[in-house]
């Protein structure tokens, strides 16, 4: 029970890791304000759990944003955790076809809502023991190759945004760290490809599928392996840890497959290969 008697904010709660995450506070003790734009999700999520309230909340609505904190700070007498996770894939255009319109929506959803998360929790967190935030950034913000380059840009926003704010709190006690989502089995791919419903399931399970098998850890990324982090993250355990993030991805982005699958030779053991196979020919290598 970590987080007993905590209040707890959890955006985009109402699928995926926010749902997760919300589900594992509530497990642990704390009185968790599930927000989300589809305040039908969140409703049935709080169905689940006593321990949960739904609440609306769009974040690229900044009045939203605040009225949200206010309310679970009027509620709980102040604000130990923020999880600031609400998010999608944003414009997938390449940057010589994007628009600003799409840049700009992107940069609110998953980078603005985030700064004025952190805004508006603060004055209610101030002075609260143990207070944390966690962000939602990505693997992505790493670099190129795993999202659309404005999703990419927001995330390593994300980061920095963490690093610089986890300086400006210290002096409340207040620490600030991030999580690095891999590929995790969500609906963040479906949607974004705005896939028909009778095609979800199926399209989650070759994701699945996908990303075990470009990955070290061979199984798919679950919503409770990022929740796990983000607990961990908010504890009284990683109290030492501030403006930090911790990259959970089976290891993805640990190196080229061959550092990891012996069934893929390196750039070396390939021309090894060529050379004995050229000898065994009685070709010149």
């Amino acid at each position: 029970m970590r987080f007993a008697d905590k209040c707890v904010i959890v955006t985009g709660a109402a699928s995926g890791i926010g749902r997760a995450t919300a589900l594992l506070f509530a497990a642990e003790g704390a009185r968790v304000y599930a927000a989300d734009r589809d305040f039908e999700g969140a409703q049935r999520l709080s169905g689940e759990s006593p321990g949960i309230t739904a609440v609306a909340c769009d974040v690229c609505d900044v009045a939203q944003i605040k009225a949200l904190m206010d309310r679970a700070a009027q509620d709980c007498g102040g604000i130990d955790v923020v999880f600031n996770n609400a998010g999608a894939a944003g414009d997938r255009a390449p940057i010589d076809e994007i628009e600003a319109e799409g840049w700009d929506r992107t940069m609110d959803l998953l980078l603005r809502s985030v700064a004025m998360g952190i805004r508006y929790a603060v004055p209610h967190m101030k002075g609260r023991k143990g207070a944390s935030i966690v962000n939602t950034s990505s693997i992505a913000a790493i670099g190129p190759g795993y999202s659309p380059t404005a999703y990419a840009v927001a995330k390593a926003g994300v980061l920095h945004l963490t690093k610089c704010t986890a300086t400006e709190l210290a002096k409340y006690g207040i620490r600030v760290n991030a999580v690095q989502p891999g590929f995790i089995n969500t609906n963040i791919f479906t949607t974004a490809l705005e896939m028909p419903a009778d095609l979800v399931d199926t399209a989650k399970a070759m994701i699945l599928q996908a990303s075990s098998n470009a990955q070290p850890v061979a199984r798919g990324g679950m919503p409770d392996d990022i929740a796990q982090a983000v607990a961990f993250l908010a504890s009284d355990a990683a109290g030492f840890m501030t403006g930090a993030s911790l990259v959970v991805d089976g290891g993805i982005t640990i190196g080229p497959r061959h550092a990891w699958d012996p069934e893929t030779p390196d750039m070396f053991s390939a021309l090894q290969a060529m050379a004995d196979a050229a000898a065994a020919a009685g070709t010149p290598a």
